[in-house]
C-alpha cells in the first residue's frame, strides 16, 4: 500500500444557506482543513479565481447564478491553463437522475448530499485530498517536463521551438501595439575550426560560456530597464538570436555590442581564430520602429548584417546598412 502526506485542502464551499455552510464549515475544518466561502455561483467564479482551491463543493439551486452556470465558467476559467482541473462535487437537498446528468455535464465530477453521513463525508475528503496531493506532485513533475521540453538541453536557453512559439507571440502583440521590434543573430567565429582543434567536448564548453554570456548580457540589459523582455535563444549550432520587443534603436545597439565585449572578455583561447586568438562572435541587427508586415523580413535583414559583420573582420556587431 502506498503512503504519502497529504496536503493541507483548501475548499471552496458554495451555498446560499448560512445553515448549510456553518455546519458544514465546522465539519471540514474539524478534518483539517481551510474554508472558504462564496454565497453565490457568481461569487463563487471570483473566489475560485482569487484563491485557486484544491475542492469545490457546490450548490445547485442559488441567486444570481446558480451551481451548474458556475462550474461551467470555473471550467472555462481553467481552459486557459495548461493542466488545469479542479474537482468540484455538487451538494443537494434532491439528488434526482436528471440533477446528476446535468451536474456532471456542467463540469462536475461528483454529486453529495448537503446532508451526507459524517463518516461518508470524511471518507469522500479524505478521496479528494488524495487526489490533490497527486495533482500537485503531477504539476510539479508537468513543470519539469515543460521547462525540458523549452530549454536547449547543452545551453540551457530556450531552444528553436520555443523561441519561434514565444516569437510568434510577441510579433503579434506588437503589430496592434504598433510598437518597435528588434532581432539580434549571433554566430560563433571559426566555431568549426575551434572544433576540429580543440575537440568536441571542449567545443561544448565554449558554447555553454558563451551562451551564458548572451543571456546574463540579455538579462541585465533588462534589470536595468534598457530592454523588457528580452529573451536569449539557441537557433542551431553555433548560432544564437536575442528577441527585442519594445526597445529603442539605441537601447538594442547597446545590448548587440555589449554581448560582442562581453564574450571577447571570456578570453576562451582559439588560436584559429585569425588576428583575435580568442573566441569572439558577430552579430547582425534588424530594428523595425514599428512591427509590421512579415517577420520573415526581419529574420532575412538580421542574416543580412550577420554575414556583413563576418565579411567584415568578425567580432563586431553591425545593425545599419
Amino acid at each position: 500500500m502506498v503512503k504519502f502526506t497529504q496536503i493541507a485542502m483548501k475548499i471552496l464551499l458554495v451555498d446560499d444557506a448560512r445553515s448549510v455552510v456553518q455546519v458544514m464549515t465546522f465539519r471540514l475544518v474539524s478534518y483539517g482543513y481551510e474554508v472558504v466561502y462564496a454565497e453565490n455561483g457568481k461569487v463563487a467564479v471570483d473566489r475560485f479565481s482569487e484563491t485557486s482551491p484544491d475542492l469545490v463543493l457546490m450548490d445547485i439551486e442559488m441567486p444570481v447564478m446558480n451551481g451548474f452556470e458556475s462550474a461551467s465558467r470555473i471550467r472555462a476559467l481553467e481552459a486557459q491553463e495548461q493542466w488545469a482541473w479542479t474537482p468540484i462535487i455538487f451538494l443537494t437537498s434532491s439528488d434526482t437522475v436528471q440533477n446528476l446528468v446535468t451536474a456532471i455535464e456542467a463540469g462536475g465530477d461528483d454529486f453529495m448530499s448537503k446532508f451526507v453521513p459524517e463518516p461518508v463525508l470524511h471518507a469522500k475528503m479524505m478521496a479528494m485530498g488524495r487526489i490533490a496531493t497527486l495533482r500537485q506532485r503531477l504539476s510539479v513533475a508537468n513543470e519539469k517536463l515543460q521547462n525540458l521540453a523549452d530549454h536547449d538541453g547543452l545551453t540551457g536557453l530556450v531552444n528553436r521551438r520555443s523561441m519561434d512559439t514565444k516569437l510568434d507571440l510577441l510579433w503579434f502583440e506588437s503589430i496592434p501595439a504598433k510598437t518597435a521590434f528588434s532581432l539580434l543573430m549571433l554566430d560563433i567565429d571559426n566555431f568549426k575550426k575551434y572544433n576540429d582543434h580543440y575537440g568536441h567536448q571542449s567545443g561544448d564548453v565554449c558554447l555553454r560560456r558563451v551562451a551564458h554570456s548572451i543571456e546574463a548580457t540579455t538579462l541585465e540589459s533588462n534589470a536595468t530597464g534598457q530592454t523588457k523582455d528580452a529573451f536569449a535563444a539557441r537557433y542551431g549550432g553555433e548560432e544564437f538570436a536575442v528577441i527585442v520587443p519594445a526597445a529603442s534603436r539605441q537601447a538594442v545597439q547597446a545590448l548587440a555590442t555589449t554581448i560582442v565585449e562581453r564574450v571577447r572578455l571570456l578570453s576562451i583561447p582559439h588560436e584559429l581564430n585569425a588576428e583575435w586568438g580568442i573566441v569572439t562572435i558577430s552579430v547582425g541587427g534588424a530594428y523595425m520602429d514599428v512591427a509590421e508586415g512579415e517577420l520573415v523580413s526581419l529574420f532575412r535583414l538580421a542574416d543580412a548584417r550577420l554575414y556583413r559583420a563576418k565579411s567584415s573582420g568578425r567580432n563586431c556587431a553591425v545593425m545599419e546598412d
